[in-house]
């Protein structure tokens, strides 16, 4: 038998054992080690706001569909952030250059389940670096994801650049942008968040509870604004203060993942009068002025590779790791009392 944490209903956690599943041809057997949790796209599952419960995404019109839900409860095995050891590989894949074999630590995505069967291409190239630690190889997807954005950005050496919203992504963000060369101002409601984004590379910090942001921004500036915002909390309202941190045709990356209707959002204000370039990170593609040489897998890869070099640090992050049987009172931590976690980890 093998786990699975899986939703049952709005706030409803459970883990529940499930008959290991056979090994099919071209597929990889994994048992896991860890598994990130997502405080934001695992959260709207949890709470019931993902819009792949109440619509369907047609992938073909690339519209969603009000007819039908995509998904329903129980949602189970969540999660695209695991590390794992190597227990089968296919008999036909032996030699398959670049596959993992038996015994290897790898990283990837196959849910918060105990053991993973994945299809052997989805693991080409997935051993974890030597010397990087198991935990680490949980960053794999959340580093992509603020690197996505900073790609997105397109920073320039010298840039000023706001980045809004300082959990587990926006502190990668801060950092990688810093490595690219940007003045970053870090933006949060926290002050311990905002405190390890100094840490992380930030330049200048601002509460965005307490500070009037744009207005600081563009005081630090010249009165400009700042070259770019990237918005990665997935508040409407952070996403129309980015708005109006820009200097006149600046560009705000949106980047995290927003429900509902646009309550705060004003696009007839600042948006519209400095006219402000609005563009979308999302980590199913990269930016496609970049799409002829970066792929998702290119990103991941390198991501890596920048925490086995020690020029990110990425565990430093964890602020809590917990055995899968409790996963409940995980996400319970994250959506309850946000504030006493950055990443939190399930340890199977």
């Amino acid at each position: 038998m093998e786990r699975v944490v899986q939703f049952t209903g709005p706030r409803r956690v459970e883990v529940a054992q499930q008959p290991r599943a056979e090994l099919p041809p071209g597929h990889l057997r994994v048992r896991t080690r860890y598994s990130g949790i997502s405080a934001g796209t695992e959260l709207t599952a949890y709470r019931g706001t993902n819009p792949y419960l109440t619509r369907t995404w047609d992938p073909g019109a690339r519209l969603f569909r009000e007819d039908a839900a995509g998904i329903e409860y129980p949602v189970a095995g969540w999660g695209y952030s695991e590390v794992g050891e190597v227990l089968e590989v296919s008999p036909e894949l032996a030699g398959t250059p670049g596959l993992p074999v038996p015994g290897d630590l790898v990283w990837g995505v196959w849910g918060h389940r105990s053991e993973g069967v994945v299809p052997a291409e989805r693991m080409l190239g997935h051993t974890l670096p030597a010397g990087l630690e198991p935990l680490a190889g949980a960053f794999a997807r959340v580093g992509a994801i603020a690197y996505n954005a900073v790609l997105a950005g397109d920073i320039h050496l010298g840039e000023d650049v706001a980045v809004f919203g300082q959990g587990v992504i926006g502190l990668l963000t801060t950092r990688l942008a810093r490595l690219n060369g940007a003045r970053v101002t870090a933006v949060d409601a926290l002050d311990g968040r905002l405190e390890t984004a100094r840490r992380h590379g930030a330049h200048r910090t601002l509460n965005a509870r307490t500070d009037a942001v744009a207005e600081r921004i563009r005081e630090a500036t010249a009165g400009l604004g700042a070259d770019l915002a990237i918005e990665i909390s997935g508040a409407h309202p952070a996403l129309h203060e980015a708005l109006r941190s820009v200097t006149v045709g600046g560009r705000v990356v949106a980047s995290g993942f927003y429900q509902g209707d646009g309550a705060g959002l004003r696009l007839g204000d600042e948006f519209h009068h400095n006219r402000v370039q609005l563009v979308c990170s999302q980590i199913g593609g990269v930016p496609p002025r970049l799409s002829n040489r970066w792929t998702v897998e290119r990103l991941q890869q390198t991501f890596l590779r920048l925490v086995a070099e020690q020029q990110v640090d990425v565990t430093s992050l964890v602020s809590h790791v917990i055995p899968a049987a409790d996963a409940a009172d995980a996400y319970v931590l994250l959506d309850d009392r946000p504030s006493e976690a950055l990443q939190v980890v399930l340890e199977f």
